[in-house]
């Protein structure tokens, strides 16, 4: 059954590669705005209407999200965090560029002013757990894995909105260090919650300087071409090396693709 359901999922996503390029073509404007006094900028070239219970990344599943050549998703791991959360945003801002920031609830919970930014900003907040626990979800039992799943989305919407629901706002989940298990993926696509793992990341758990972690992800992003890249935004040398991203991105002409969801329906548990 989840086979077919995942099947399901990327007829609708081959569906929507069809639709959202026309739609961005028709409404060229809507699509991109341009950036107030920055006529250079890199820019958001369109928005990309992600719909329910897909599981998504090259690196975790077998397809990914129908981007053209050339596009690019940002996402962003593991804060809020001091510092450097608020040097990415600053440096996102300069370029009118759009992120998707996985959200751990115990940081979230810590500071929501920077969730409540990355809102006002126009950016997509989505859940990475309560507590990245060291186990990953993986070797949690279940029921272990599912609270931390639905503490960590509850503390997000909370420090994002002021109140969290029954079902969260955004409905986009990554596992901390990839590590899902068939049961917690059946769960959460039960749910209606997509599950994003990545096409290519910076390795930026690493130690490196900023300038060898440029180089090692535009290597990576020539190689594919395309797709959703993993930072984290916990990390200083990735922070110190965004502003140098974007540029290159804009000059070897590059596009950002911001994703959001296409609908939330109410789900069982």
């Amino acid at each position: 059954m989840r086979e077919r359901c995942v099947g399901l999922s990327f007829l609708i996503l081959i569906a929507l590669s069809l639709v959202l390029p026309m739609a961005a073509q028709a409404q060229p404007q809507a699509a991109a705005p341009a950036c107030p006094g920055r006529p250079d900028a890199l820019g958001t070239a369109r928005v990309m209407a992600v719909p329910a219970g897909v599981q998504v990344g090259t690196k975790s599943f077998p397809g990914t999200l129908p981007l053209q050549p050339g596009e690019v998703v940002l996402t962003f791991d593991d804060g809020p965090w001091p510092q450097t959360t608020a040097a990415i945003l600053d440096a996102l801002k300069a370029e009118c560029v759009k992120a998707t920031f996985f959200l751990i609830g115990q940081n979230a919970k810590a500071r929501p002013e920077l969730v409540r930014r990355e809102i006002a900003e126009g950016h997509t907040v989505a859940h990475h757990s309560m507590t990245h626990p060291d186990a990953t979800l993986a070797r949690l039992p279940h029921a272990a894995a599912v609270r931390e799943i639905e503490a960590g989305m509850a503390a997000d919407d909370l420090a994002a909105y002021g109140i969290s629901g029954a079902e969260p706002r955004v409905p986009f989940f990554r596992f901390p260090g990839f590590a899902a298990t068939p049961e917690l993926l059946s769960y959460l696509q039960g749910r209606g919650i997509s599950v994003f793992g990545a096409d290519f990341w910076a390795s930026d758990w690493n130690k490196m300087t900023p300038e060898q972690e440029l180089a090692l992800v535009l290597q990576r992003l020539d190689a594919a071409g395309r797709g959703i890249v993993l930072f984290h935004d916990t990390k200083a040398q990735t922070a110190a090396m965004i502003p140098a991203f974007l540029r290159a991105l804009a000059q070897r002409g590059y596009h950002i693709v911001h994703i959001v969801p296409m609908r939330q329906q109410p789900t069982a548990r």
